[in-house]
């Protein structure tokens, strides 16, 4: 099948109370690792590529490691696997444009850093481009604290969504998705050590009520796993008070008004903790394949317990 956007995905899981997963990826353990789960949980599925992955990889490798996962699909599944590409944090129109016509079904803009008129000029320029081409867009209202492809967004210059905005930011520019800021945050070091970590549920229940049936979207929502926190640090690695967002309260979102959870940190500490471990357990061995198979393994399992125990998107393909 071809690559799909989300408009019948978000339809559905608005409707059936759960969220799609969207993870980013890089390189090809990172894909095989993904969608290996997806498919075995029959899961719809967001493939996303920042900025940095782009620059990274290249876009034509990546669109085809894509294409062959979703071949993957096809032959060995025996079904159709629905996969949307999606541009993550995109910062400009040029860069937007690039990937609607590289082939990527849905794009996000970001201009939640810029006044609130020009994010609606900026927004609603690639809506009418994307919208043109077939594509969807998400759009974000809101500041998300953390580091963001290199991007480092302090908590002070955070903020959160205004609902008293969204009305009026989805009406003129046309967003098909809006990202919001509840209290999430990127990378590994969302809270301080010592707090209880909390979201802003009366916010996402109020923009839920000003735009009933729209499909919300929370980014930087990786719980960070205490397990491979643990192993990396016993493996020479440095990640003091490295904490997420518990899973009852992604839970809790996917069942109201999110249909669209962004999990970012999860997968890189999957990967880099079982890579740690190999090489401590494995000091002899040299050839990637030993130490990215095990690695692969723990992205499939990790993205299986997001789709099962937290999206609940598992059965939905």
């Amino acid at each position: 099948m071809a690559i799909v956007t989300t408009k019948e995905m978000f339809q559905k899981a608005y409707e059936g109370g759960y969220a799609i997963g969207a993870f980013n990826v890089n390189n090809m353990e990172i894909v095989q690792g993904i969608t290996e789960a997806a498919i075995e949980q029959r899961a719809p599925l967001i493939l996303q590529v920042s900025k940095g992955a782009r620059a990274y990889a290249k876009h034509v490798y990546l669109m085809k490691l894509i294409e062959a996962a979703i071949a993957d699909a096809e032959q060995t599944a025996g079904f159709d696997l629905p996969i949307c590409v999606h541009l993550d944090h995109g910062d400009s129109f040029e860069l937007c444009k690039s990937c609607i016509d590289g082939g990527f079904s849905s794009v996000m803009i970001d201009a939640s850093g810029k006044p609130f008129e020009e994010n609606i000029a900026i927004t609603r320029q690639v809506v009418e481009y994307a919208h043109d081409h077939g594509v969807v867009v998400e759009a974000e209202l809101g500041t998300l604290a953390g580091i963001e492809d290199e991007v480092n967004v302090s908590a002070e210059d955070s903020s959160y969504t205004r609902p008293e905005d969204v009305q009026e930011f989805v009406e003129r520019t046309g967003c098909d998705s809006l990202a919001i800021a509840i209290g999430t945050s990127h990378g590994a070091y969302k809270f301080k050590p010592g707090t209880k970590p909390q979201l802003r549920f009366d916010i996402l229940e109020e923009v839920q009520r000003r735009l009933p049936g729209f499909p919300i979207v929370l980014h930087g929502s990786s719980s960070v796993p205490q397990e491979f926190v643990q192993m990396i640090n016993e493996n020479g690695g440095n990640m003091p008070g490295a904490i997420g967002v518990p899973e009852d309260q992604l839970r809790q979102a996917a069942s109201m008004a999110v249909c669209k959870i962004n999990i970012d940190s999860d997968l890189r500490l999957a990967m880099t903790a079982t890579i740690r471990k190999y090489f401590h357990d494995h000091p002899d061995h040299f050839d990637p394949r030993q130490y990215l198979k095990p690695a692969r393994a723990a992205i499939k399992d990790m993205v299986a317990h997001k789709i099962v125990d937290v999206l609940g998107c598992n059965g939905k393909a």
